[in-house]
């Protein structure tokens, strides 16, 4: 098996969509599934392509993650607010999941055929190692509390609880990997 961690480019708009709508637990039978793929297509939203790595196995889409600066959330995320004000006439209402001082991985999803070969760590650590190197010193993410084993893989990647949240009506684990600096 070959893995390859690489950037998105434009023409990965579709998978990123699709893969955002997978961490959401959806497919692309999801009516917001062409809103995402709208997103996706785009250069300044939240689930842009500018902001994926996809991963591929022996040159085949496998997975990707979605990741950006927190300060950014509001502006990234108000494509998405004034698509859903235009088209079905009323605020959508959302919890900020990130602030300033944390470079946030948003949405990670691996097809089920690739499951079970490390591609989702290897997502995770290729963007905690890309923002460390941009010059963050905090990466930060939400785990379900109830999926211990999400919460296992990103302990194994030094992401550690910070605090408990609530999201989209879930409870949450705020985790968060932080640089480490030579002495």
């Amino acid at each position: 098996m070959k893995l390859n961690i690489r950037k998105a480019t434009a023409t990965d708009a579709s998978f990123v969509a699709k893969v955002v709508l997978m961490a959401l637990h959806y497919d692309e039978t999801h009516p917001f599934y062409e809103i995402f793929k709208e997103l996706a297509a785009r250069t300044d939203a939240q689930y842009s392509y500018c902001n994926a790595l996809i991963a591929e196995v022996d040159g085949v889409q496998a997975g990707a993650i979605v990741g950006y600066d927190g300060a950014r959330l509001q502006e990234l995320r108000e494509p998405l607010m004034a698509i859903v004000r235009e088209r079905q006439g009323r605020e959508l209402e959302i919890e900020d999941e990130t602030s300033a001082g944390e470079y946030y991985l948003d949405s990670l999803a691996v097809l089920p055929s690739f499951r079970g070969m490390g591609v989702g760590g290897k997502l995770l650590a290729a963007a905690r190692d890309n923002a460390f190197e941009e010059g963050f010193d905090k990466v930060g993410l939400l785990v379900d509390s109830a999926n211990p084993r999400a919460e296992k893989l990103y302990t194994s990647l030094g992401f550690r609880r910070v605090n408990a949240t609530k999201f989209l009506g879930l409870d949450m684990w705020h985790m968060q990997a932080q640089r480490k600096f030579d002495k």
